[in-house]
């Protein structure tokens, strides 16, 4: 075979001599420069692995500078989109069987909400404040999106899936006054999330 750069040691269509014009190739053999074709594929697979790595730091840092712009939030969190555009932050997932049954516990750090007698004590006029009411569907969705998904590429069978957005970290099973808290419990179904009263 002849390399399509090296056409010039063809004497004739389809034929060329044993050995090219100036001796056999040094580096690649046969005149196609393989050795150096397949150095190159080395150093792009390289650097190409050099920037997949430096985009996972950034990844991990933008997620860090997320979790740390308000206050005392530090950790791996992990950024979560939902409708109403609020910042959502995964801070952990708990299966928990002490009810007598598994449950899957999702917890969020959700810094914008509030409570509604605060908003209201502060005068009711932020119509924009995440209140319960303006959260809840947040809540559904992250049952439905992330939460069941969860479920399944971790085969589990839950028979209770309980979403929780807190102001700020919070210990599971610790009491922390000072934290607004929302929850809210699903009975998965298929793709559905149902909503059970607590």
């Amino acid at each position: 075979m002849i390399c399509a750069s090296h056409t010039e040691t063809a004497r004739a269509p389809g034929a060329a001599p044993a050995v090219p014009p100036g001796g056999a190739q040094a580096i690649g053999g046969r005149g196609c420069g393989l050795i150096v074709q397949s150095f190159l594929m080395f150093s792009l697979s390289v650097l190409l692995l050099a920037a997949l790595s430096l985009r996972a730091q950034a990844d991990a840092s933008a997620v860090q500078t997320a979790a740390s712009t308000n206050g005392n939030l530090s950790g791996a969190f992990v950024p979560v989109a939902v409708p109403s555009g609020q910042r959502v932050l995964l801070s952990e997932v708990l299966l928990d069987e002490s009810p007598g049954a598994l449950w899957a516990r999702f917890r969020f750090v959700a810094p914008e909400i509030r409570r509604s007698d605060a908003v209201e004590a502060a005068g009711g006029t932020d119509a924009a404040a995440m209140t319960f009411e303006r959260s809840a569907p947040d809540m559904d969705h992250l049952c439905e999106s992330l939460a069941l998904e969860y479920l399944r590429q971790h085969d589990l069978a839950a028979t209770m899936v309980v979403i929780s957005l807190s102001d700020r970290p919070v210990t599971f099973g610790t009491q922390d006054p000072d934290a607004t808290q929302f929850f809210e419990a699903y009975r998965p179904d298929g793709d559905s999330c149902i909503w059970e009263a607590f």
